[in-house]
């Protein structure tokens, strides 16, 4: 051949025969037809393949072997020579399993890896040397068959069904259209195991397609019923890639047993039947401009919030600058404070003020407030005077806090006397520290899920991360951006409820600027601290859920759920110090509080799915806490809580049940602790006898029931005490409940979950549901972003109807 030239379709025969005298006479092989043989250490088969390729065209072959020899100390060994490799294996093949099982294989069959296409004008001739070969020292009998592979290409939008075993592993090409920029490869099974996997690998040689190298390349995840990878061309430089599957020789990886046959002390086993069949569909994903109308969607229609916020903040000017020109109210009121020139009436109805301080005795509470009215209205926060300590500020002398908090009927002037500087300071505290323990949870947690991030990028294994693989688009480095975006509405809306609170604050400020010394007794007493809180928590949730979504998965499951208690936590804590202001839990015992929440909410995870101990302990210390709080609600804060607690306990049992069963002095308070106390004690049997799997979840439910169970008893004393629903929390009420129960319906709507294995969670994976970008969990994260922004506009309105009305008049329940 002269000049490098193409050799002629003839020469193809010489190289057969200088073969022949290099390998002793190799037999030459014919697609389709069985060859049957037997080797030994002193005689060996060599078969020649030879075809014709055209230009452009891909063509695979598959070798099946096969061998009744059951002697693993002398195989048969089958080596595959092609132009640019060499694969090789034996007969029997053997596969390893947990605790040294072995699984051997008789009969075998592999695709070899095709060559790649050639732009030759003209066809080009193809050649394949199998070797058979074994030194056992007696003859081995095998078979062998050679085809060549008609659908070996996968098309787009068309299924295809095929079977595969253990020893019998498949792989399939596919080429990306000219117009297509990413696809999903969807496999699906009618039978859950075998356990299988799906690897995804570059058109590189040799492919790897057993179960021991398999994850040594490419993209991977296991598989039960369903399985879906999303593959990008970028990823891709020849637009084109292999699709592998494996059938592992156990079951175990998926979520199986060990099979029954090999218990005990046989570790061996003989041709197991595991053949499954599978089909594969390769459809295109979204397009780039799904990518924006979604996140267009996302900011709108949270924007679409501010709009209404501007809309109603608006309305609410023009009632004000209205009530000003008709001489009723000064426009600057629109915190709802009342003016000194509103009518009081002088008298009241015979025994309304039962249990209150009168104006007389109750001088000692305003005359305790009277240095802060000379101070401007932001000078409450500049003062080191008042730093919170703890003692009370409450002149002892004139008013015993005990004698004024063991009355029957208390009213807000009884439980509102404490210096209104230090109260606020002291709520401020809640924003402060929230601010501090966002900042040092959120930085560890973006580290952590970025280098998940990155570990499921190099290795390929997507068995790391629990996403809903049938709805999981890829952007940049991010493998499901549509979870993390689906997070917006979080951090926007927790952002607007800071402007609206802030707005509140800085009317109230002002609105006690110009007010008189008189007005400072009426409404409820104006402490902010713990709504900045609520609001901050409310985006630190959308972060921390945006980073749990990054890789969704057994370790990092807290970040999705731990500012949640904190948002339930201070949802209670801000219905309780509404009537209760100067009786509330301190900031640093409220966090340490939601600390040991965590701290149990991990341990349960770790211990409580088969420990029966961890739940005897757990059951207890919810049911002693329960009681603890519900003693220190019921005597307000009166009840110590130290080492005589049991004995006092004791004696307040005797002398009230049992030595003179009274009538409950607080017959309100003790009609909402028993239910209260009989939910959790229903909580506490429930998970002792169930042991729930998702304990997160079981925490998070009890708090959940116990702020709707306050707010529902607040509301129902709040109308039964003859007090009014404004029309805009009456709105919040109704929307907070729709839209909660909407959220509900699409978070029980399961798309993985990591308590089970990979395998097992994608059964439960779904197709999108909104336009075509986002799955029913991404509508929960919009759902509930909506719902817990009007729950918190809830318990920020709902007594706006009071600011006009004494303090010695509103009742405390």
């Amino acid at each position: 051949m002269a000049g490098g030239a193409a050799p002629a379709p003839g020469a193809l025969l010489c190289t057969l025969l200088w073969a022949a005298t290099a390998a002793g006479s190799p037999t030459p092989g014919a697609f389709g037809r069985v060859y049957r043989g037997a080797v030994n250490i002193s005689a060996e088969q060599v078969y020649a393949f030879a075809y014709s390729r055209e230009p452009g065209q891909v063509d695979a072959v598959r070798v099946y072997v096969n061998s009744s020899s059951e002697n693993l100390q002398y195989p048969v060994l089958f080596v595959v020579r092609q132009q640019k490799g060499v694969l090789s294996w034996q007969v029997p093949l053997i596969f390893r399993g947990l605790y040294q099982r072995t699984y051997n294989y008789q009969e075998v069959s592999r695709t070899l890896c095709p060559s790649e296409p050639t732009p030759e004008a003209g066809p080009s001739d193809q050649i394949i040397f199998v070797d058979v070969a074994s030194m056992a020292p007696f003859n081995i009998a095998y078979e062998l068959l050679v085809t060549r592979l008609d659908n070996f290409q996968l098309e787009t939008n068309k299924a295809f069904n095929f079977t595969a075993s253990p020893s019998q592993p498949q792989y399939f090409l596919y080429k990306f259209p000219q117009d297509v920029d990413s696809v999903i490869i969807k496999v699906v099974s009618d039978v859950v195991y075998p356990c299988s996997v799906v690897s995804v690998q570059d058109i590189v040689c040799p492919v790897y397609d057993l179960d021991h190298n398999v994850e040594f390349n490419g993209v991977y995840q296991s598989m039960t019923k369903q399985a879906a990878i999303t593959v990008q061309r970028k990823d891709f430089p020849g637009e084109q890639f292999f699709v592998v599957f494996v059938i592992k020789p156990e079951d175990y990886a998926c979520g199986g047993s060990v099979p029954s046959s090999i218990h005990g002390n046989v570790n061996r086993t003989w041709n197991l039947q595991r053949t499954k069949n599978l089909q594969v569909t390769i459809v295109p994903s979204i397009k780039k401009s799904i990518y924006v109308q979604a996140m267009f969607f996302s900011f709108l229609s949270f924007l679409s919030f501010y709009l209404g916020s501007v809309v109603v903040a608006f309305v609410h000017y023009i009632r004000v600058r209205r009530k000003a020109l008709a001489g009723r109210l000064s426009p600057e009121d629109g915190s709802g404070i009342m003016t000194s020139s509103h009518p009081i009436t002088a008298s009241t109805p015979e025994g309304s003020s039962y249990g209150a301080i009168d104006e007389s005795s109750s001088s000692g509470g305003r005359q305790l407030s009277s240095p802060e009215r000379g101070l401007p209205a932001g000078s409450d926060t500049d003062s080191s005077v008042e730093e919170e300590s703890d003692f009370d500020t409450m002149p002892e002398i004139e008013s015993d806090k005990n004698v004024i908090r063991t009355k029957v009927f208390l009213y807000l002037s009884d439980l509102s006397r404490k210096d209104r500087r230090i109260v606020s300071k002291k709520y401020k505290i809640y924003f402060w520290n929230i601010i501090t323990i966002a900042v040092f949870y959120a930085l560890p947690v973006i580290q952590l899920v970025i280098t998940y991030q990155t570990v499921v990028n190099v290795t390929g294994n997507q068995d790391i991360c629990y996403y809903n693989f049938l709805c999981a688009h890829p952007l940049g480095v991010l493998s499901a951006f549509n979870n993390i975006l689906s997070n917006v509405g979080h951090m926007l809306l927790g952002f607007l409820f800071l402007l609206i609170v802030l707005r509140r604050d800085i009317l109230h400020r002002r609105a006690m600027e110009m007010k008189d010394v008189y007005t400072l007794d009426y409404g409820i007493p104006k402490h902010f601290g713990l709504f900045y809180a609520m609001g901050i928590a409310l985006m630190m949730e959308g972060v921390l859920s945006a980073c749990y979504h990054v890789c969704p998965n057994y370790s990092n499951f807290q970040f999705d759920t731990s500012f949640m208690y904190m948002i339930a936590g201070l949802c209670m804590l801000k219905l309780y110090q509404t009537r209760h202001p100067d009786i509330n839990a301190s900031a640093y015992s409220a966090y340490a509080s939601f600390a040991v929440v965590i701290c149990l909410a991990v341990l349960g995870v770790v211990f409580g799915k088969n420990d029966v101990w961890f739940w005897v302990i757990f059951s207890m210390i919810h049911v002693l806490a329960s009681l603890a709080l519900s003693t220190q609600i019921y005597y307000m804060g009166r009840f110590k809580i130290d080492l005589g607690i049991f004995r006092r306990a004791a004696m307040v049992l005797y002398t009230d049940c049992i030595q003179q069963c009274s009538r409950p002095m607080y017959m309100d308070r003790m009609v909402l602790l028993i239910v209260g106390n009989l939910v959790n004690w229903s909580f506490a049997i429930f998970g002792l006898v169930y042991r729930p799997r998702d304990f997160a979840s079981y925490i998070l439910g009890i708090f959940i029931c116990n702020l709707l169970l306050y707010l529902a008893f607040y509301i129902i004393m709040k109308l039964r005490s003859s007090e009014k629903l404004l029309p805009i929390p009456l709105f919040c009420i109704v929307a907070t409940a729709v839209v909660w129960a909407a959220a509900l319906y699409f978070f029980f709507q399961t798309l993985s979950s990591w308590e089970e294995t990979p395998a097992e969670s994608r059964e439960k994976n779904r197709p999108c549901i909104l336009l075509g970008f986002f799955d029913d969990h991404d509508v929960w994260h919009f759902l509930s972003a909506a719902a817990l922004f009007f729950s918190f506009l809830v318990l920020l309105t709902l007594d706006d109807d009071l600011d006009a009305v004494r303090r010695d008049k509103i009742p405390v329940f």
